[in-house]
């Protein structure tokens, strides 16, 4: 797998289709969710994602300190359902943290996460703060890596 990362216009029209089309096959669909995924924060992200065999398998956004949280942030964590198997949610978190600090020089992320993946986060660095909350009506817990 190979990883990308891109401004919102740097995106080609193929490229946001696909990342839009596994966004919603994954929060919507498979996790039964209704929100609103397009909330024009995709415009001032970056998007962090891998080609496997020229398909997006897996994706985040992540953000500059300020825009979401005080410190940076990657969210819209997702991999392909099919490709979960191979255990590339860790290359696509390694991939995603090493762009925060390559892009906005900071070692400091917050996420909003899942309680389910509160152990797959904290194999990356992350320590749970703050209460459980639910967010579109899943539990989520706030963490941060410093």
């Amino acid at each position: 797998m190979e990883f990308f990362i891109k401004e919102f216009h740097q995106l080609t029209l193929d490229e946001l289709y696909r990342i839009l089309q596994l966004r919603s096959e994954i929060f919507v669909v498979e996790q039964d969710c209704v929100y609103q995924d397009l909330d024009f924060k995709d415009q001032k992200s970056l998007h962090v994602f891998g080609v496997k065999k020229n398909s997006i398998i897996a994706y985040t956004r992540i953000f500059k300190p300020g825009d979401y949280f005080k410190e940076a942030s990657i969210g819209r964590v997702v991999v392909d359902a099919k490709e979960r198997k191979f255990s590339y949610g860790h290359n696509l978190m390694k991939a995603s943290i090493k762009a925060v600090q390559d892009k906005f020089n900071t070692t400091e992320i917050t996420i909003s996460a899942q309680v389910y993946l509160k152990k797959f986060y904290e194999s990356h660095g992350f320590k749970k703060v703050g209460d459980e909350y639910l967010e579109d009506g899943i539990p989520h817990i706030e963490m941060l890596r410093i």
